[in-house]
C-alpha cells in the first residue's frame, strides 16, 4: 500500500531526469507530504509531442463513467495482480500508464513504544518513478478536464517486507521506457527487483508525517528508533 510519499524535484529537474516535456508551465512544487487528492506531477505520453510530458495530476484515479472526483480518493492504489481484469483500471494500464516521480514513500507500523513511521528512499538521494496508470475525468458542468492517477503496488520485497507487505511498483530506470510504451503484459508487472530495493534506506522519521497539514522538508529527517527484527501483523495505511 502507499498512503502518503514525498516529491521535491522542480518541472526542470523531472524534464531533464525523464528526458520530458513540462507542460506545467513550471508549477511543480515541492510537496513532503502528498496525499490522496492531491496534485503531483507525473510522467506520461500525449499525443500532442514526440516525447513525454510533466502533467500535474490528482492523486485517485477517476473512472471517465464516475459521477465526480470524489470516487477517486477510493483509487489511490492498484494492485498489480489484479488491475488487468479490473473495469476502472484495465483500460488504463492497456493505454495510459504514466511514471510517478518521488524521494520516497511513508508506512507505519505499530511498535512497543507506538505506532512508528519510516521513510522508504534511496540511499543515494535519487529519484524513485513509480508504476502508476492515469485517466483523464470530465464530469457534468466541468468546466475543464482533470487528469487522475494511481499508484500500482505490488509485494513487498527484501528488508522493506518488515515494515509493510506491500509497496509501490518501484520502477528501475532501465524499466522506465517499456512501462510508459510497452505492450501491457505480465512482464511489465514483475516485482520490484530485489538488488534495486536493497538500496533503499529504511528511514524511521517523525509523527508529524501523520497530519497531512505539516509539509516541510524536517518530515524526512531521521529519528532514533529501534532497529526493525521481525515483520508486524498491523498495518497502517
Amino acid at each position: 500500500m502507499c498512503g502518503r510519499y514525498a516529491t521535491s524535484r522542480s518541472s526542470a529537474d523531472l524534464s531533464e531526469l525523464f528526458d520530458a516535456v513540462d507542460e506545467t508551465q513550471d508549477a511543480v512544487v515541492p510537496n513532503y507530504n502528498v496525499a490522496p487528492t492531491d496534485r503531483a506531477p507525473v510522467v506520461r505520453l500525449s499525443d500532442r509531442v514526440d516525447k513525454p510530458v510533466i502533467s500535474l495530476a490528482r492523486w485517485g484515479l477517476v473512472p471517465p463513467w464516475a459521477k465526480d472526483l470524489r470516487v477517486g480518493s477510493r483509487m489511490i492504489n492498484a494492485r498489480a495482480e489484479t488491475l488487468a481484469g479490473s473495469s476502472a483500471y484495465a483500460r488504463p494500464f492497456a493505454r495510459r500508464r504514466c511514471l510517478v516521480p518521488a524521494d520516497g514513500w511513508f508506512e507505519w507500523l505499530r511498535r512497543a513504544s507506538g505506532k512508528q513511521a519510516y521513510f522508504m528512499t534511496p540511499a543515494d538521494g535519487s529519484t524513485l518513478a513509480f508504476a502508476g496508470l492515469w485517466t483523464s475525468w470530465r464530469g457534468p458542468g466541468a468546466p475543464e478536464r482533470v487528469v487522475t492517477f494511481s499508484i500500482v503496488t505490488t509485494v513487498a520485497v527484501g528488508d522493506l517486507a518488515f515494515v509493510h507487505d506491500r509497496m509501490p511498483l518501484v520502477l528501475p530506470p532501465a524499466r522506465w521506457s517499456s512501462w510508459l510504451t510497452g505492450q501491457p503484459g505480465a512482464d511489465l508487472l514483475a516485482p520490484t527487483p530485489e538488488e534495486f530495493a536493497a538500496g533503499l534506506e529504511i528511514r524511521p522519521v517523525g509523527p508529524a508525517v501523520g497530519d497531512v497539514r505539516n509539509n516541510d522538508p524536517s518530515l524526512l529527517a531521521r529519528v532514533d528508533a529501534l532497529p526493525l527484527t521481525e515483520p508486524t501483523e498491523l498495518r497502517l495505511f
